[in-house]
């Protein structure tokens, strides 16, 4: 059975037929309630900047789409200079750049979601550039290095503090892993940066599959499963949890996107992921039959630990990760809900307490009932 068995296209709108998907659990329809003029990024219209007064410093990075620069730019009121980051865009289509400086608009002040400054647009060679705070942060794997059990519940509460501050204004992000998370240890400062491939949560649209880094892409992705929600990061976040714990990084290693799906039965086992095939209709890119998935079953937690390291494990450390890495969506962990789960119990005051220092009313509204 096809995916498309299960709707058919009237008008222009997706009609599902007994399509055996639930609704997300929260901000269902936070994008539809604000009107086309909010997600319709192919008709946002950019305020573009020039880029006096910005100095690139030094390149600290490339990826994909863009080149990334640190930089200073001059303050309006005076000859004094911030410390900055700049982007410059490869080419790519209008409406991709339109897209992420529309979400990146619609985040600002957001807690733990990067800055966005301007956008910029060299009027010679036209050039696009996006211009953000710049956080001091070190390589990850060195970060890591250095984390106890405490310092882990903290930068992951911090994370999922932008995830759902995200999802409460419609965005999902589609690409999370440890390169796009900057983190300040010294001052318990986290930023999720690198919107380039975000997306406004419409109930019933039909997703682009090919986002997120291999390592880190949830089943629905593999599986061409296109109507998918903000769960797709939740994903992710369990990825960075396993190779943590099990000092595995990645946990999910897969030589391509076949073989990652593989890679991911193995853990979980062959019924849970035929299971959630046959209730969505999927079509697998590998013979259910085939000798790479047939009869796996799941691997317990505990064969994955390291003896020499056991700083990150815990029962809670364990629970949360069963809620995180599952097949189905819709029965993954929301960022709003595992801000609540007991393996934050430990940090969760503290850290709300701090946001709250420094973002103010926001944090009050949404997040009262744990201060």
């Amino acid at each position: 059975m096809a995916l498309a068995e299960f709707y058919e296209v009237k008008d222009g709108h997706v009609i599902f037929n007994d399509f055996p998907v639930q609704l997300c659990k929260y901000y269902t329809t936070y994008c539809e309630d604000q009107g086309a003029e909010y997600w319709d990024y192919e008709v946002y219209k950019v305020d573009w900047y020039t880029p006096d007064g910005i100095e690139l410093i030094n390149k600290i990075g490339r990826g994909k789409y863009s080149d990334v620069f640190d930089g200073v730019m001059k303050r309006v009121d005076s000859e004094e200079e911030d410390p900055v980051i700049v982007k410059i865009l490869k080419p790519v289509r209008k409406k991709k750049i339109k897209r992420e400086i529309s979400i990146l608009n619609h985040l600002q002040g957001c807690p733990n979601i990067i800055e966005f400054i301007t956008a910029i647009k060299d009027p010679d060679s036209k050039v696009m550039s996006l211009v953000t705070e710049k956080v001091n942060t070190w390589d990850f794997r060195l970060l890591f290095s250095t984390f106890t059990a405490t310092d882990l519940k903290i930068y992951l509460f911090n994370l999922l503090i932008a995830l759902d501050m995200a999802n409460s204004r419609g965005i999902m992000h589609r690409d999370i892993k440890p390169h796009n998370i900057m983190y300040d240890k010294a001052n318990k400062k986290l930023r999720l940066i690198d919107w380039g491939l975000a997306e406004y949560y419409l109930e019933g649209k039909f997703y682009n599959v090919r986002v997120a880094s291999r390592f880190y892409k949830a089943p629905e992705l593999l599986t061409y499963l296109y109507v998918y929600d903000y769960n797709i990061d939740m994903w992710s976040v369990g990825c960075i949890l396993a190779a943590l714990m099990f000092r595995r990084d990645p946990f999910f290693k897969g030589a391509d996107n076949v073989d990652q799906l593989v890679k991911i039965v193995e853990v979980l086992g062959t019924d849970e992921f035929l299971k959630y095939i046959k209730k969505y209709g999927l079509n697998t890119p590998f013979d259910e039959n085939s000798k790479e998935i047939l009869n796996k079953p799941r691997i317990p937690w505990k064969e994955f630990i390291d003896s020499d390291d056991q700083r990150f494990l815990s029962n809670d450390a364990f629970d949360l990760l069963d809620k995180l890495l599952v097949f189905d969506h819709t029965e993954r962990i929301t960022a709003k809900d595992a801000l609540y789960h007991p393996y934050f119990d430990e940090v969760r005051v503290k850290c709300i307490a701090s946001l709250w220092k420094e973002y103010g009313e926001i944090i009050i509204n949404t997040y009262s009932d744990i201060l």
